[in-house]
């Protein structure tokens, strides 16, 4: 009998995954990973991951499955935490899902697993899981939910063959009212709990409080830039080649104080990332401020009026070498090849068609349609029909 170790989160998700492979034969443990305890930094009275170890210890009582609790917050602390600061004081927003992912869930927790003697890691994510033969070796596929309103696949696009060829995905072909109704039937406690929100690890805590007790707050300037900025309105140059056409696409434009005018302060630029709208506090335009920039060297943040803003639209972006990963090794691009591919940019968003050109320091993705809010440090995806094959920091 093959032993299956689910993270069990204390959520409805892993709590149904558990139930159906234990329908499907698997011998069955759950363990719940304690990712963070420094109380400082529990914001609300109420202690997040307390309720949820409950919730995840009743879930397995009433599914008859072993229960325990593995802290992982050293680990936690390490890899991610220190992640984070280290990104958004480069200016760059970092993306904790995905790391928790390649880091926690399918590497830290995935070696206790086998440690204990698992066949497999399973967790309550909304993918599936392929597997193909090519010239007489197996690959695996990470292949996106069947509820396209939940599909998770893309927080899992770091993932490699190694870490898939020991995961189960058992809710990847339910959508999330399916799974409700299983927990509904099943009675169990998580069955009317709502979708824990991102952050996979302080609990009710909101990003910019937890950002600020670490991050020190000091007040810059915010600069409204003007959508006919003659920036914006530079004569496109003649390409030599098609390297340099996708090195001005993807191009960063440097802002100044002086191309624009200042319309307001703020507490830190680091606490504010590319298209952000919330939280500006400057009212009395036309149009809402969106976030085009932000310079954390200066302490300023650039602003522009309205989504069709054009500091904030791009059609392409770069991935350098270090940063570039492959789900699928054997589809890897060389250097010249090309490929079309649906790709996006964040979690949720429509699949954007678009192109994968392989330079020599790394890989272009360039976009059919202009994309809103490219966000340096945050992970592109691209996929061929309902396949993640890869995916990379933007730089």
């Amino acid at each position: 009998m093959k032993r299956v170790i689910i993270g069990l989160s204390g959520g409805v998700d892993s709590s149904v995954a558990a139930y159906l492979l234990k329908q499907q034969g698997y011998e069955v443990i759950g363990l719940f990973m304690k990712n963070w305890h420094d109380d400082s930094v529990t914001i609300s009275n109420e202690c997040p991951w307390l309720d949820d170890s409950n919730d995840a210890m009743l879930v397995a009582e009433k599914l008859g499955i072993p229960f325990q609790t593995v802290d992982l917050s050293e680990q936690y602390k390490e890899r991610i935490v220190d992640y984070m600061f280290h990104e958004y004081e480069r200016g760059r927003t970092p993306n904790p899902d995905v790391l928790c992912n390649r880091e926690i869930k399918f590497d830290v927790f995935m070696n206790i697993a086998l440690e204990l003697g698992a066949d497999y890691v399973a967790t309550g994510h909304y993918c599936r899981k392929g597997t193909i033969q090519k010239s007489g070796k197996e690959i695996y596929q990470l292949l996106a939910g069947k509820d396209d309103n939940k599909d998770q696949s893309y927080f899992l696009c770091q993932l490699s063959q190694a870490q898939l060829a020991k995961s189960l995905f058992p809710i990847g072909e339910l959508t999330k009212p399916q799974v409700r109704e299983i927990a509904m039937e099943l009675d169990l406690v998580t069955a009317d709990k709502k979708d824990s929100q991102g952050l996979c690890f302080i609990g009710k805590v909101k990003l910019p409080d937890f950002l600020q007790q670490q991050l020190k707050p000091k007040e810059g300037i915010i600069v409204e830039i003007p959508y006919n900025q003659e920036i914006f309105s530079v004569e496109v140059p003649k390409f030599h080649s098609e390297e340099e056409k996708l090195e001005y696409l993807s191009r960063k434009i440097s802002y100044k104080v002086d191309y624009g005018k200042v319309v307001g302060k703020h507490q830190g630029a680091h606490y504010f990332t590319k298209g952000q709208r919330k939280g500006l506090a400057v009212g009395g335009t036309l149009e809402p401020l969106f976030v085009i920039d932000t310079d954390v060297e200066e302490n300023v943040i650039y602003t522009g009026q309205g989504k069709e803003h054009p500091g904030l639209l791009k059609k392409a972006l770069f991935v350098s070498n270090e940063e570039l990963h492959w789900i699928r090794e054997d589809l890897a691009l060389q250097v010249d090849e090309t490929i079309q591919v649906q790709a996006r940019i964040r979690y949720r968003q429509p699949l954007q068609t678009a192109t994968l050109h392989k330079v020599d320091g790394g890989l272009y993705v360039e976009f059919e349609e202009f994309q809103s809010a490219i966000t340096e440090g945050q992970f592109v995806a691209w996929y061929l029909e309902d396949e993640l094959v890869g995916s990379g920091v933007i730089s």
